[in-house]
């Protein structure tokens, strides 16, 4: 973000403050508090790049949530959202692609401090141990988990999630097999492999044209108890809790501690999907 755009978000957010204070206490006297899900990539100080955050800052932000919110598995998140009524500031954390990095500082913090998560993962990458083709177009080629490394993860009990075979837009294909390939067969390769049952799913680049009501269609027949976009938004109690919006953890504080206090603009402007990908406002 550039000094002009910072500057002006942090007039913005100090303008808006005790506005959104007093909004997130009548959230949370009615019931109506929102249920964030985070969701980051790569942890690491070495090669940044757009979908890397610091050591740092990734410390800092867990530091800073765990003092404000409820800090619970997606499993936990559904069913606050389910209930129709949530009045505790609520994050789940998630983590996808599947960087090495991650087991270097990230999730070893995430455990030390009793932070639960979902980690996806793209099986081709991870079992054919070859970097993701974006990270090789940048000069990039960051290496990825090691099955070893996911196995010791699902171990220690964090929860390992399917983000396709090949990291594909689900938007773009067409073709049946094609999809099902994509998204059951990534989900049967982990299932296999861990000998534990895959729950999430997260659509890789997760905007709106990387949704389908195909997609959905096919993730409820392959038993995923949940999926995950990725373009930003609040979960409401009461939306439907199959489809879980989330919200990217921006290594720029101001942009993350503006989506973390309810920016008034972002509930105006988000549209929001059941789960079939049906639009509902």
């Amino acid at each position: 973000m550039n000094w002009c755009k910072s500057t002006l978000l942090n007039l913005y957010y100090a303008g808006t403050l005790y506005a959104r204070k007093r909004a997130m206490a009548g959230h949370i006297q009615s019931g109506r508090m929102p249920i964030i899900v985070l969701f980051y990539h790569r942890v690491a100080n070495k090669y940044p790049n757009n979908w890397t955050i610091n050591t740092r800052t990734f410390a800092a932000q867990m530091a800073w949530l765990k003092k404000r919110f409820d800090l619970v598995p997606l499993s936990e998140a559904q069913r606050r959202i389910a209930s129709g009524a949530n009045r505790q500031p609520t994050v789940s954390i998630t983590f996808d692609d599947g960087y090495a990095d991650n087991c270097s500082y990230a999730l070893p913090l995430l455990f030390q401090e009793n932070i639960p998560f979902t980690y996806f993962v793209t099986t081709d990458f991870l079992f054919k141990h070859r970097p993701f083709p974006h990270d090789v177009a940048a000069g990039q080629p960051l290496e990825p988990n090691t099955p070893e490394q996911i196995q010791e993860l699902a171990d220690l009990g964090a929860d390992i999630g399917a983000h396709t075979r090949t990291h594909a837009n689900l938007g773009a294909i067409t073709e049946p097999e094609q999809l099902r390939d994509e998204l059951i067969s990534g989900k049967r390769a982990l299932e296999d492999f861990l000998g534990k049952f895959i729950r999430y799913f997260a659509f890789p680049f997760g905007c709106h044209k990387n949704l389908t009501p195909e997609a959905f269609r096919m993730a409820h027949e392959a038993g995923y108890e949940g999926v995950c976009s990725a373009y930003g938004g609040y979960n409401f109690p009461g939306d439907d809790p199959y489809h879980l919006q989330r919200i990217h953890g921006d290594p720029e504080w101001i942009r993350f501690k503006n989506w973390m206090t309810i920016d008034p603009r972002k509930l105006q402007s988000i549209i929001r999907y059941d789960s079939y990908g049906t639009s509902t406002r």
